[in-house]
């Protein structure tokens, strides 16, 4: 594999400057702009952002909770960050999701520092502009959640393992164990099971079994990583008992590839769609990349990174529990095999087409929604979806019919490089899924549920949630709701079809089936 730049004229006659200032607005748009601009998303957000409250009003440090039970979901790293943003920055949207966008920041940075190290500066540039307005980045990138930090974990873990096998150098080791140890301390097992296996498979592959197993068993390096994660794991143990270790690690982690949990489950396949689909509007340039690598496994670096993706592609298609942000672990190397791959394309027209596909698909979603409406038979859904006609106006239609244009003519023009035809689509994707897509989902979907919060917040009375699992109410109302049956007296967030006919309430806020209402004293 040639890690330099055939092809790519149109690329070497440009200052690398101005591939940086591609990137700074790569970055910007992905996992800045608008950050604060729409409601948090249930479950996910909703659940780390409301343990993170509760976190900061109890003043508990060690131990997270949700509706007043244990949360073991996850470790404590990233309700931390979450902790320190909202106490410098309030109780906001902004401040929940910072910290992951400074985390996503700090991925394609890393990426862009070893691809620039292995390959060169281009190579490195192209990657993080990849990998930043990749579909699937950019969403998860700003989300209130572990992912953004935990691939930021797993991608430097594995990037300092390879600049080990490259140059020898100890300090790859420790820099491996101290993301291994930060990953753990961020999303658990995960973090050590991918870069373990993946090493393992490249050394051996690479007939250097000894030299891995001198890696792994590194005293000071596993003295590291304990010092790093044992701390908190062991505070956790003795405040929780092994309750949080049993519910953590057997149903968290290893139950999650024996059966599925919460409904996600999904076919074999299930990654082959999120792959083509996540990675929009690259797609092309991903296809054409793996085609091309398949016959390159004599090269280190092909392999390493195929061996990255091949694993975890394997590892979570197998697994009982199917997520769309799982196959992120393993996207990382991908983006360096696409920023290779990218100043040999040539096909103007298929490069550009899963672009102007997905802003097709856009302008066509209202259609859709009104389609599918009247099929819809969940009483709840129906109310939610009452008004959302409005929420599709000028600016959706004028800002995506834009884009789509513009995909359509770089699908025709010639004289401008595929590189940055496809940068500027890039952004466009990115812009419209910030700037009009995950604003107009969340504004019908959590809207109320953020309204009725807000409206709940300076109540005198207890308030409890009833019949929704929505803990983002908890953080818009920043008060602490059980979720049980309302008694006398008490206020209740609630879906309209849950009142009882025979039961005098009074209603205190209504909007698109979400309630807020108080039980009549007896």
């Amino acid at each position: 594999m040639t890690h330099t730049d055939p092809g790519g004229h149109g690329l070497r006659t440009v200052p690398e400057r101005w591939l940086g200032v591609a990137l700074g607005v790569a970055v910007f748009a992905a996992f800045f702009f608008n950050l604060h601009g729409f409601p948090l998303f249930d479950l996910d957000e909703g659940a780390f952002s409301e343990a993170t409250r509760d976190m900061l009003a109890r003043g508990d440090y060690i131990a997270t909770y949700l509706y007043g039970e244990p949360r073991y979901d996850k470790p404590i790293l990233i309700y931390w960050l979450q902790a320190a943003s909202v106490s410098l920055f309030g109780l906001n949207e902004f401040a929940l999701r910072l910290p992951s966008a400074l985390a996503a920041t700090g991925w394609m940075l890393a990426l862009y520092a070893f691809a620039a190290r292995v390959c060169d500066r281009r190579t490195g540039l192209l990657a993080a502009i990849i990998g930043a307005t990749t579909l699937e980045v950019g969403v998860i990138g700003k989300a209130a959640i572990a992912d953004a930090l935990l691939n930021l974990m797993i991608a430097a873990s594995l990037f300092s393992i390879y600049l080990h096998y490259h140059d020898g150098r100890r300090r790859w080791i420790y820099a491996a164990f101290l993301c291994m140890g930060l990953g753990f301390l961020t999303k658990g097992p995960v973090a050590v099971a991918i870069p373990f296996v993946t090493s393992l498979l490249f050394f051996a592959f690479k007939g250097r079994i000894r030299d891995w197993l001198r890696a792994v068993f590194n005293p000071p390096g596993i003295a590291l990583f304990l010092l790093i994660v044992l701390p908190w794991y062991l505070a956790i143990t003795v405040r929780e008992g092994p309750g949080f270790l049993l519910g953590f690690l057997l149903e968290h982690n290893l139950g999650r590839f024996r059966e599925p949990m919460e409904g996600h489950s999904g076919p074999i396949f299930y990654y082959l769609p999120v792959l083509l689909i996540g990675t929009l509007p690259w797609t092309a340039i991903l296809i054409a990349a793996l085609w091309r690598a398949r016959g390159q496994l004599r090269d280190d670096l092909a392999l390493f990174l195929l061996i990255w993706f091949g694993f975890t592609f394997v590892l979570f298609s197998l697994a009982a529990t199917k997520l769309p942000h799982y196959l992120l672990y393993g996207m990382t190397p991908l983006f360096i095999l696409m920023a290779l791959e990218l100043p040999r394309m040539r096909s103007a027209f298929w490069s550009a087409l899963p672009a102007a596909l997905f802003f097709a698909f856009m302008l066509a979603f209202p259609a859709i929604v009104a389609a599918i409406k009247p099929t819809v038979r969940d009483p709840f859904t129906v109310a939610l979806l009452t008004d959302v006609d409005r929420h599709f106006g000028v600016l959706w239609y004028g800002g995506f019919g834009i884009a789509l244009a513009v995909s359509l003519w770089f699908m025709f023009e010639r004289r401008i490089h595929t590189a940055w035809r496809m940068i500027a689509l890039g952004v466009l994707v990115t812009v419209g899924v910030t700037g009009l897509l995950l604003p107009t989902v969340a504004a019908v979907q959590q809207g109320p549920v953020r309204d009725a919060g807000m409206a709940a917040r300076d109540r005198p009375e207890t308030v409890v949630m009833w019949g929704l699992n929505n803990p983002s109410f908890n953080v818009y109302a920043d008060r602490h709701v059980e979720r049980r049956e309302p008694r006398p007296g008490e206020v209740a967030v609630t879906r309209f079809n849950r009142l009882d006919p025979g039961v005098d309430y009074e209603v205190l806020f209504e909007r698109n089936g979400v309630m807020l209402v108080k039980v009549a004293e007896e």
